[in-house]
């Protein structure tokens, strides 16, 4: 397999923190410069239909896209440590969580980040009044999540899921927008340190 990655982005770090967190598989990493527009390139677009990554290509020449996806095949491949749900209950909840975290914390944080971070003005016809108005968003979800962490150790419950992948990695990747999570939210922060200093969050930057 191969995923076709970015290390400048942040959703390919999620399936590099992902894996990581997996263990060591066999997965080729192929780096593709965004700012250089390889991600646009022909031979690319054959295989992934949209200028996206991550993308990962199967053995078989089958290639998705869509960092959850990615994450969830990867799951049926590599079924421990279990990120997704082991039971109808469990996984509906895990789910619950995951949308929640992408809808409401990681996509505004995103878009206050491409909308303010000058670098990213080359690939965004950036209006400032989007990136002030989704990093409040961002800020407003933070306390629901607090709120959620108070009783537990992780987003979804008592273990890493991918919830927290898809919410540490939109964090961290907000600190380009001068986002930090405020220090009164201190489950949230509890939480958000934990995460920074798990070994696997380290597969997702770039050495």
């Amino acid at each position: 397999m191969k995923l076709y990655d970015s290390f400048r982005a942040p959703n390919p770090r999620r399936v590099r923190w992902f894996l990581a967190e997996k263990g060591d598989h066999a997965v080729e990493i192929v780096n593709l410069d965004v700012f250089k527009g390889e991600h646009r390139a022909p031979d690319f677009l054959a295989k992934a239909g949209l200028a996206n990554v991550p993308a990962l290509e199967m053995d078989d020449g089958t290639t998705i896209t869509e960092s959850v996806a990615i994450c969830r095949y990867l799951e049926s491949l590599y079924p421990e440590p279990n990120m997704f749900g082991r039971d109808p209950k469990e996984t509906a909840v895990f789910e619950m969580w995951l949308r929640r975290v992408e809808m409401m914390l990681a996509t505004p944080l995103m878009l206050a980040v491409r909308h303010s971070h000058p670098a990213l003005a080359a690939l965004e016809t950036q209006i400032p009044e989007i990136a002030e108005s989704n990093r409040k968003s961002g800020a407003r979800a933070l306390k629901i999540f607090d709120r959620q962490l108070a009783d537990h150790e992780f987003i979804a419950g008592d273990r890493i899921s991918m919830a927290d992948i898809v919410a540490a990695t939109a964090i961290d990747f907000s600190r380009m927008a001068k986002f930090a999570v405020p220090e009164e939210l201190s489950h949230a922060v509890r939480w958000y340190e934990a995460m920074m200093a798990r070994p696997a969050a380290l597969a997702g930057v770039k050495s």
